[in-house]
């Protein structure tokens, strides 16, 4: 199985094999954090992590050993009330049901775009893995 075909199994799963209607909404969120360019993509997100004290955490994820786990009250300090509100909208879930699901999902969609520990360049395996699991979850 290649690297991208392990990132949309690992969404699938963490989704609950969801990849119809609500899948598109939830690519959008996935989308929004991790190649959101007003933000930083996804080198933004982890030195929004950092930032908050969770370097270690989301080093982690990048790195190539085992994912630190992080709490849905970890990722809402990181990200934001209003952005998860906002968020939670679009999927239809409670801001804490969405805080839930992504304390859950991101870790995994992190590790899996930095395969080899580093931060893959704006446009290139970032952008392909992103499109992949774009077109299996509209």
């Amino acid at each position: 199985m290649g690297l991208l075909d392990s990132i949309t199994s690992q969404v699938t799963c963490t989704l609950g094999g969801q990849n119809a209607a609500g899948g598109a909404d939830w690519m959008g969120v996935i989308g929004n954090l991790i190649n959101n360019p007003q933000t930083g993509g996804l080198q933004g997100l982890i030195q929004s992590f950092q930032d908050k004290g969770l370097g270690g955490v989301v080093a982690s994820w990048v790195g190539t050993g085992e994912n630190m786990p992080i709490s849905a009250e970890q990722l809402t300090s990181v990200l934001g009330s209003s952005h998860l509100q906002e968020m939670a909208q679009k999927v239809g879930l409670p801001v804490d049901g969405l805080a839930e699901k992504l304390s859950g999902l991101l870790p995994q969609v992190v590790d899996k775009l930095t395969p080899t520990g580093s931060v893959p360049e704006e446009g290139g395996l970032l952008a392909q893995g992103m499109g992949m699991l774009g077109g299996l979850l509209k």
